[in-house]
């Protein structure tokens, strides 16, 4: 039986969002370490959409609140201890970038999913800088914020798969999803969230030859107005930790991208 469609109450809200609930995901549920729902907060001021996306989320096993202002996303912040927030640019008190500010200056860390109708390359580079981890623009489909959620819990410390092994190995080198480790030949590697990302998409596609444009798509999620060279840089700080004195694992295809593969 297919899932109830969500109704509206506001019209002008219709053909910015896709309607439909989406349909269970075929990956494992994640939860948290003591396998309660995963909590999610919505701080949206259009009371029609909030409730859409609180329908969808609650649909996928997430335990949702919402708030309508950025004072009462503060406040419920605090309260309800979320996982992640889907946070709203635009609120009629204090903008998201605000409270975000004061969320990442009280030591929340909270991963942080920007929703607005800002869509220039500036304005998602000044809220990622400002701390956000994610960002989708108005119009969206409702398939997109619940699979850019999950990317952001599963890539931080507070979610738990409720099935299969959490590592990825590679020849010597190995990472954990759940635990945030990486070794290689035992040696233990630190690695920054981005590095950790680039690391396990280059991992889970072994002996694939990746593009700087698939690279940049599945890692950082947003546009970087053709600037590449962001790829080059990392992967030359991944290079410096994972091959650093051994034999190397990550590898140029000139013209093409990068591939990593276990060493002979």
């Amino acid at each position: 039986m297919a899932p109830p469609q969500a109704p509206h109450r506001n019209p002008s809200i219709l053909g910015r969002v896709t309607t439909s609930t989406p349909a269970p995901a075929a990956a494992p549920r994640l939860t948290r370490a003591d396998g309660s729902p995963l909590r999610v907060l919505v701080v949206d001021d259009e009371a029609s959409l909030t409730d859409l996306l609180s329908m969808a989320l609650r649909y996928e096993g997430y335990d949702v609140k919402a708030a309508a202002d950025g004072q009462g996303a503060l406040a419920l912040a605090r309260e309800f201890q979320p996982d992640a927030i889907v946070l709203d640019w635009m609120l009629p008190d204090i903008d998201g970038i605000q409270v975000l500010g004061r969320l990442r200056q009280g030591g929340d860390d909270t991963p942080i999913l920007f929703l607005t109708a800002k869509d220039s390359v500036e304005d998602r580079v000044s809220g990622l800088t400002a701390g956000g981890d994610d960002y989708v623009t108005k119009p969206f489909s409702l398939e997109e914020v619940v699979a850019r959620l999950r990317g952001l819990i599963r890539r931080s410390a507070s979610a738990i798969s409720e099935h299969g092994d959490s590592r990825i190995v590679v020849g010597d080198l190995v990472l954990d999803e759940e635990s945030y480790e990486v070794s290689r030949a035992g040696r233990e590697i630190e690695l920054t969230a981005t590095e950790f990302e680039l690391l396990r998409f280059l991992m889970r596609n072994p002996r694939r030859v990746l593009s700087k444009a698939q690279i940049l798509d599945r890692v950082w999620s947003y546009d970087f107005g053709g600037k590449s060279s962001v790829v080059e840089i990392y992967i030359s700080y991944l290079r410096k930790k994972i091959d650093a004195g051994e034999e190397p694992m990550i590898h140029t295809v000139r013209g093409v991208g990068y591939v990593i593969k276990p060493t002979s």
